[in-house]
């Protein structure tokens, strides 16, 4: 079979559409006001350690969790902050944040290389 976009293609194109911050970047603005962290890796990875005061929600809930009119709404996506997406290593952060773009956040980005970066350049971890 062959598929019409692979998951590079839309990494690609999720890359082309969305902000990606260094490591660096986001360590200078974890803490400060304006900036949620959200974490969209699944529990049992989030259970090895995660960005402190990240909040959790997981790729497969990112819809329900962002939409206001959902019951399952997080309130941090209303929050008006900056909503800085991290995952392992960075590519289903991108994808994610291409879906919120998609979906009307105008403020939100992703970590490059996710928590192994964020963890080997000593970023505060709980």
């Amino acid at each position: 079979m062959e598929l019409k976009r692979g998951f590079k293609q839309m990494l690609t194109e999720a890359n082309a559409a969305i902000e990606t911050v260094s490591v660096q970047d986001a360590i200078a603005a974890h803490g400060e006001p304006g900036y949620v962290f959200i974490d969209i890796r699944e529990g049992d990875e989030r259970a090895t350690g995660t960005i402190a005061g990240s909040v959790h929600v997981p790729r497969g809930f990112l819809e329900f969790r962002a939409d206001p009119d959902s019951p399952m709404h997080e309130a941090a996506f209303s929050s008006g902050d900056r909503l800085v997406l991290f995952c392992a290593s960075g590519g289903r952060s991108a994808l994610a944040a291409k879906t919120l773009v998609d979906m009307g956040f105008e403020d939100v980005c992703h970590v490059a290389g996710g928590m192994a970066a964020w963890s080997e350049a000593g970023g505060p971890t709980e």
